[in-house]
C-alpha cells in the first residue's frame, strides 16, 4: 500500500496566480488556511497515558501538520526532515502496537524548525532546506477526518448494527433468502436471524450465518463487533481475504482465498478456528503457537505448503489438529505427539516424509483418531501404537511404510477402523487383530501379506468391510468368514487362495453387499445357495477355476446390479438358460461371461435383460450362429463385447437401437455381407471393432459422420474400393486399421488430418501412387505401416519429422530414391523394414539405422552401405571432382558476401532518407529514455478499444486516461491530451519535459510517448488501486492507520526527492490525492507535472498565475498586498 505521484500533464514555467509566489516550500494547496503552530502547540501535547496508540498517532501527524503550515517558508520544517518524523511515527506506532507505547517527541518544535532551518544558507539549500510540502498537510488532515469517527464515537448495540448492515451490503443472495427482510433497521439487532446477544451488555456475541447459500465477501466493518464471541459462516461462498479485524472464527467451506492470516496470533484467548475447504495458500504462520488456549485448530482442504511448524507442538489445549488436504512436506513434528489433550490428528492426503517416532503413543492417552494415510512416511509401524487405548479409528494406508503388522496392534480394543492398504508390509496377518471386538473396518489391501487368512477374524461379528485383496495369501478361505453375519464387503481378489466356497454359501452373510474373489485359484461349483445373500450387489469371480453349470438361483439374486463370471470353466446348456433367468434382475447393469466353454447360441430373451444394462461381454465363449435382432432392445448398452466367437449372418439393422452404445467388439467370428449403413446413427460410438469376420462392399462413407469416432478395426475382410473421404474428418482418430482387405485407389493427401493418431495400418491392400508428404505432420504417430501395396516414389522426406514413431514397415511396394537422411530422428524406432523395394543410395546410419541389420533392406538392389546391412559398398567420389565443388563454393560464398555488402549499404541510404523525410512529413513518435519499443496511435487505439468510455480512469484539465491492453497482454494507462484546449500542447511537451530525468519509485513511471500534430499521448504505468482520492472518500474503499501512514511516506519520498534529489528543484504545484495513483501493492505514486515548475540557480521563489486545479489553491501561494 505505497503511495506514487503521477500526472505531470502540465507541468510548464508559468507563473501561479496574479502577484503569488510558488517555492518549493509551498508545492500544494490547503484552501488558502495559515496556521501557526503556535496556536496549537499546547493542546497536542496531551500527555494523557491513557490515549491509546492510534490517538497518540494521529497527535503526532497534526503536530507534524502544523509545524508544516507556519505563515512564511522560512519557519517550516524541511521535507527532508518531515520524512524522517513520518517514519519514525510508522516505526513507533508499529512496535505499540505490542507494546502500546505512547509516541512521545517525535515532531521537532517550532524552533527546532527554525534552528534547523537557519543552518542552511546557501540558496539552494534555503529553499529545498525550508520545504514543507503543505500537500502533506492536506493529506495528513484528509486521512485522519476520514478515519475519525472509529476515535471519537463509543462503540454501543448502534456500531453493532452498522457492522451487521455493511455485511448484508457485501452478501449477494436471493430477495426470498431471509437476511434479505429480517435484518433491518426496523426490528432490534438482537433479535436478527443468526445473532446472539449477551444478556448484560446488549451487545452483539455470536454471528451465526452458517449454510444460508450467501455469496459475497467479508467487510472490515466486522471488527467493530467488539463483543463477539465466535462468528461461522460454514458452508457458503464466501471469498476473498479474511479482515483482520475477525478475532474467533468457523469459516469451513467457502471460497477465502490469501495465506492463513497472522493477526490470529494476536487472540491468545481464542478457542477455535475452523478455515477448512477455502483456497487458503503459503505456509503455515509459526506464529500460531502463540494462541495458547487453542483447542481446535482445522486448515483442512486448502493449498497449504511448507512444513508444520514445530511450535504448533506447544499448544498443549489442543484436541483436535486437522491439517488434511493440503500440498504439507516434511517430516511430522515430534512435539505434535507429546500434546496430552490431543483427540484427533489428521494429516492424510499431503506430502509428508519422515518415520512414526517410536514412543509415538507415550503421551497420547486420549487420541481417539489418527489419520496420516496418503503420504510418504517410510519406517515400520511402531510397536507402541498399542499404548494408544482409547485410538478408534488408525489409518496409515497409502504409504512407504514396510515391516510386519505388530502383534500389539490387537491392544486397541476400542478401534472401529483400522486401514492399512497399500502399504508395503510383509509377514502374516496377526491373530490378535481378533481381540477388537468393536472392529468394523479392516483394510489390509494391496500389501505382501503373506500365509493363511486368520480364522479368528470369524470373531469380529460388528466387522462390516474387510478387504485383504492384492496380497500373496494362501490356503483355503476359512469357514468362519462366512458366518459374519454383520459382513457388507468381502474382499480377497488377488491373492493365491485355493479350495472351494462352501455349499451353503450366503446363508451367513444376509447383509452381504459385495463380494470380490477373482484371480485367484478357487475351484468347484457356484453353489445356488448364493440366492440368499438377497442384498448382493456385485459379484465378482472372474479369473478361478470354478466349475460346472452356472445357477439359475442368481436370478433370485434382485439386487445384483455387477455380475462378473468370467474366465473359468462354467458350461451351460444350448440355449444358455442362465441368460433368459437374468431376465428377473432388473438392477442389472453389467453381465460377464466371457472366457467359459459355453458353447451355445444367444437366446433372443436377450432383449428381455434389464433397460439399466449398460455392459455385455461374451468374447471367447464359443458362441454360435446368429446376433439375434431383439439385441436392439438393450437401450441403455454402453459397451459390448462378443469377438473371438463363431457368430454367423449379418450385422443386425437393429443394432441402430443402441444409442448409448461406445464400444462394439464383434471381431473374430464369421459374419458376412455389407456394413450396415445404419451403424452410422450410433452416434456416441468410440470404438468399432469388426476385424476378422467375412464383410464385404465398401466402407460406408457414413462412418465419417460418427465424430466421436476413436478406434477402428476393419482388417482382414473383404472390403473394396476405395478409402471414402469422410474418413478424414475424423479428426479425434486414435488407431486406423484396415489392413488385409481389397481396397485400392491412392493414398489421399486429407490423411493428414488425422492429428492425433497414433496407429494407421494399410497394409496388404492394392493402394497406388505416391506416399503422401502429409503423413509426415503425425507427430503423434507410434505405428505405421504401407507394406503389402503397390505405391510407388520416394519416402517422403517429412517422415523425419515422426518423432514418436516406434514401428515403420514399407515392405514390399514399389518405392524408389534414396532413403531420406531426416530419418536419423526418429530416435524411438525399435522395427524398420525397407525390404522387397526399389531404392538406391546410401544407407543412413545414424538413429535407428544404428541397430539395423541386413534385414531391413533386402531386395534393394541400388542399395550400398554398411557390410552389417549386407549390401554393396557406396563408391567414393572422385578428389578432382569434389575440388571443383569446393571452388565453385568459395565463389559462390564471395558472390553473396558482396551482396550482402550492397543491401546493407543501400538499406543505409533508405532508412536515412525515410528518418528525413518523416522528421518533415509524419508524426512524431518519440520514446522518453528507457528500453521500451515506440508505439503508434492505431496501437493506442486498439489497446483502449477505440478510446471507449468504458476504459476511462480518470479526466483532469487538459486529458483523460484510458485503460489499454496492448497485444502482447500489456497493461497500460494512456493519457490523451485535449489539443483543441489552450495549453495542452505546452502541458504536454512540459509533461515530457519534466518526466524524461526525474526517476524515482514513487513517481509515476511513463513508458513512452505518443505525438502528431492531431493528437499527443503519454503512456503511463498502470496502477491498478487507482487514486487515493477513491480510498480517501469511497465508502466501499478502506485505509487502515498503517496503510495511512505508508502513503504518507511514499508522497513525502517523492516530493522530497523533487526538492532535494534532483539537480535543478522541481515544483510539482498541484498535488492532490487525486494525483497519487496507488500499485497493485498500495505502493504511492505522485503523478501529474502538468504545471510543474523549475527553479532555476539563484531562485529562493518565483511569482507565478493561479493555474492548478479549480477549486483549490496550492497552500504555497502566498498573497502579497
Amino acid at each position: 500500500m505505497v503511495g506514487h505521484v503521477s500526472d505531470f500533464g502540465i507541468a510548464k514555467l508559468l507563473e501561479y496566480g496574479q502577484d503569488g509566489i510558488v517555492s518549493t516550500s509551498c508545492d500544494v494547496y490547503s484552501f488558502g488556511i495559515l496556521i501557526d503552530g503556535d496556536v496549537y502547540k499546547n493542546q497536542t501535547s496531551l500527555g494523557d497515558e491513557r490515549i491509546d496508540a492510534k490517538m497518540q498517532c494521529l497527535l503526532s501527524i497534526i503536530e507534524l501538520a502544523l509545524s508544516c503550515t507556519l505563515a512564511t517558508p522560512d519557519a517550516r520544517i524541511s521535507m527532508e526532515d518531515s520524512l524522517s518524523t513520518l517514519q519514525n511515527i510508522r516505526l513507533q506506532f508499529v512496535n505499540s502496537r505490542h507494546r502500546k507505547k505512547q509516541l512521545k517527541d517525535l515532531v521537532p518544535k517550532k524552533a527546532t524548525c527554525l534552528v534547523m532551518a537557519r543552518k542552511r544558507r546557501n540558496l539552494s539549500d534555503i529553499v529545498m532546506g525550508r520545504s514543507c510540502d503543505l500537500l502533506f498537510a492536506l493529506a495528513v488532515f484528509v486521512l485522519i477526518i476520514f478515519g475519525h469517527t472509529s476515535l471519537s464515537t463509543v462503540p454501543n448495540i448502534s456500531t453493532d448494527e452498522a457492522a451487521l448492515l455493511a455485511l448484508k451490503s457485501h452478501i449477494s443472495f436471493s430477495s426470498n433468502n431471509i437476511l434479505a427482510t429480517n435484518w433491518s433497521s426496523s426490528s432490534p439487532v438482537c433479535t436478527w436471524i443468526g445473532i446472539t446477544c449477551n444478556s448484560r451488555h446488549h451487545r452483539v456475541t455470536t454471528l451465526d450465518i452458517s449454510s444460508m447459500q450467501l455469496h459475497g465477501t467479508i467487510p472490515p466493518h466486522l471488527g467493530n463487533l467488539s463483543f463477539l464471541v465466535s462468528i461461522i459462516i460454514d458452508n457458503n461462498t464466501f471469498h476473498g481475504e479474511l479482515p483482520k479485524e475477525l478475532k474467533l472464527i468457523s469459516v469451513r467451506r467457502n471460497n477465502f482465498t490469501g495465506a492463513i492470516p497472522t493477526f490470529l496470533s494476536l487472540l491468545p484467548e481464542l478457542r477455535i478456528v475452523h478455515l477448512s475447504s477455502n483456497q487458503f495458500f503459503g505456509e503455515i504462520p509459526s506464529s500460531l503457537s502463540n494462541i495458547t488456549q487453542l483447542q481446535v485448530l482445522d486448515m483442512s482442504k486448502n493449498f497449504l505448503k511448507g512444513e508444520i511448524p514445530q511450535e504448533l507442538g506447544d499448544l498443549h489445549h489442543m484436541t483436535l489438529f486437522n491439517l488434511e488436504n493440503n500440498q504439507l512436506t516434511g517430516s511430522i513434528p515430534p512435539s505434535i505427539f507429546n500434546i496430552t489433550t490431543m483427540k484427533k490428528i489428521g494429516l492424510t492426503y499431503n506430502n509428508l516424509t519422515g518415520k512414526l517416532p517410536a514412543t509415538i503413543c507415550d503421551h497420547l492417552p486420549n487420541l481417539e483418531e489418527l489419520h496420516l494415510s496418503a503420504n510418504y512416511i517410510h519406517g515400520v509401524i511402531p510397536p507402541n501404537i498399542g499404548k494408544c487405548g482409547k485410538l478408534q479409528i488408525l489409518s496409515l494406508s497409502r504409504n512407504e511404510l514396510t515391516g510386519t503388522v505388530p502383534t500389539e496392534i490387537g491392544n486397541l480394543t476400542e478401534l472401529t477402523s483400522l486401514y492399512l492398504g497399500t502399504l508395503h508390509l510383509e509377514g502374516e496377518i496377526p491373530a490378535s487383530i481378533s481381540n477388537m471386538s468393536e472392529l468394523q473396518n479392516l483394510g489390509f489391501a494391496r500389501n505382501r501379506l503373506s500365509g493363511e487368512i486368520p480364522m479368528e477374524l470369524g470373531y469380529l461379528q460388528k466387522l462390516l468391510f474387510l478387504s485383504l485383496d492384492t496380497n500373496e495369501l494362501t490356503g483355503s478361505i476359512p469357514a468362519s468368514i462366512f458366518n459374519m453375519s454383520a459382513l457388507q464387503i468381502l474382499g480377497i481378489a488377488e491373492n493365491r487362495l485355493s479350495g472351494t466356497l462352501p455349499s451353503d454359501l450366503g446363508r451367513g452373510m444376509p447383509d452381504l453387499d459385495g463380494f470380490y474373489c477373482y484371480q485367484n485359484t478357487l475351484s468347484g461349483l457356484l453353489p445356488a445357495s448364493i440366492s440368499n445373500a438377497s442384498r448382493l450387489r456385485v459379484l465378482e469371480l472372474s479369473y478361478n477355476s470354478f466349475t460346472g453349470p452356472i445357477p439359475e438361483s442368481v436370478s433370485d439374486l434382485e439386487n445384483i446390479e455387477v455380475l462378473n463370471l468370467g474366465a473359468n470353466n462354467f458350461v451351460s446348456n444350448l440355449a444358455l438358460s442362465f441368460l433368459t433367468s437374468l431376465t428377473n434382475c432388473r438392477k442389472l447393469k453389467e453381465i460377464t461371461f466371457a472366457e467359459n466353454p459355453l458353447d451355445g447360441f444367444l437366446p433372443a430373451s436377450i432383449g428381455n435383460l434389464s433397460d439399466s444394462l449398460q455392459i455385455f461381454q461374451g468374447w471367447y465363449c464359443k458362441l454360435k450362429g446368429f446376433i439375434p435382432g431383439e439385441i436392439g432392445n438393450l437401450t441403455g448398452m454402453i459397451k459390448m463385447d462378443l469377438s473371438q466367437n463363431e457368430l454367423i449372418g449379418h450385422i443386425p439393422k437393429t443394432i441402430q437401437g443402441l444409442k448409448k452404445l461406445q464400444e462394439l467388439s464383434l471381431g473374430g467370428n464369421k459374419i458376412k455381407g455389407t456394413i450396415p449403413d445404419v451403424m452410422c446413427n450410433l452416434y456416441d460410438l468410440g470404438a468399432l471393432d469388426l476385424s476378422e469376420n467375412l464383410a464385404s462392399g465398401s466402407i460406408p462413407p457414413c462412418l465419417g459422420n460418427i465424430t466421436s469416432l476413436r478406434y477402428l478395426y476393419l482388417s482382414n475382410n473383404r472390403l473394396n474400393w476405395t478409402l471414402p473421404s469422410s474418413l478424414w474428418s475424423l479428426q479425434d482418430l486414435i488407431e486406423f486399421n484396415i489392413s488385409s482387405n481389397l481396397l485400392s485407389g491412392e493414398i489421399p493427401l486429407e490423411i493428414g488430418n488425422l492429428k492425433v493418431v497414433t496407429l494407421v495400418d494399410l497394409s496388404k491392400n492394392d493402394f497406388s501412387g505416391k506416399i503422401p508428404n502429409t503423413l509426415g505432420g503425425l507427430d503423434r504417430m507410434l505405428s505405421l505401416s504401407l507394406a503389402h501395396n503397390k505405391l510407388d516414389g520416394p519416402i517422403p522426406d517429412s517422415f523425419g519429422k515422426m518423432l514418436a514413431l516406434e514401428f515403420l514397415d514399407l515392405t514390399n511396394n514399389n518405392l524408389s530414391g534414396e532413403i531420406p537422411k531426416s530419418l536419423e530422428a526418429l530416435v524411438y524406432v525399435k522395427y524398420l523394414n525397407f525390404s522387397f523395394n526399389e531404392l538406391s543410395g546410401a544407407i543412413p546410419t545414424g538413429g535407428p539405422f544404428a541397430n539395423a541389420t541386413g534385414q531391413s533392406f533386402l531386395s534393394n538392389y541400388g542399395l550400398c552401405g554398411d557390410s552389417k546391412f549386407r549390401v554393396s559398398p557406396c563408391v567414393i567420389k572422385s578428389p578432382k571432382r569434389s575440388k571443383r565443388k569446393k571452388i565453385i563454393l568459395v565463389l559462390y560464398i564471395l558472390l553473396g558476401v558482396g551482396m550482402l555488402f550492397l543491401s546493407l549499404a543501400l538499406t543505409y541510404v533508405f532508412l536515412r532518407w525515410r528518418k528525413i523525410k518523416k522528421n518533415v512529413d509524419q508524426a512524431d513518435v518519440f520514446l522518453l529514455k528507457g528500453k521500451h519499443e515506440r508505439i503508434s496511435y492505431y496501437e493506442l487505439e486498439q489497446a483502449t478499444e477505440g478510446f471507449d468510455e468504458s476504459n476511462l480512469l480518470g479526466s483532469g484539465s487538459f486529458s483523460k486516461v484510458f485503460k489499454g491492453i496492448l497485444k502482447d497482454g500489456t497493461l497500460l494507462a494512456a493519457k490523451v491530451f485535449n489539443v483543441q484546449l489552450e495549453g495542452a500542447f505546452k502541458s504536454f511537451d512540459t509533461e515530457c519535459e519534466m518526466l524524461r530525468n526525474l526517476r524515482h519509485r514513487n513517481l509515476t513511471k511513463v513508458i513512452t510517448s505518443c505525438s502528431n500534430p492531431d493528437f499527443k499521448a503519454l503512456v503511463l504505468e498502470y496502477m491498478p488501486n487507482g487514486t487515493l482520492d477513491k480510498w480517501l472518500y469511497n465508502h466501499n474503499f478502506f485505509l487502515d492507520m498503517l496503510q495511512r501512514l505508508s502513503i504518507m511516506i511514499d508522497v513525502a519520498s517523492a516530493i522530497d526527492y523533487l526538492h532535494n534529489g534532483y539537480s535543478t528543484p522541481v515544483v510539482h504545484c498541484d498535488l492532490k490525492p487525486s494525483n497519487v495513483l496507488l500499485d497493485n501493492e498500495m505502493v504511492g505514486h505522485v503523478s501529474d507535472f502538468g504545471i510543474a515548475k523549475l527553479l532555476g540557480a539563484g531562485e529562493d521563489f518565483v511569482q507565478t498565475r493561479t493555474i492548478a486545479t479549480i477549486g483549490y489553491i496550492a497552500p504555497g501561494i502566498v498573497i502579497i498586498d
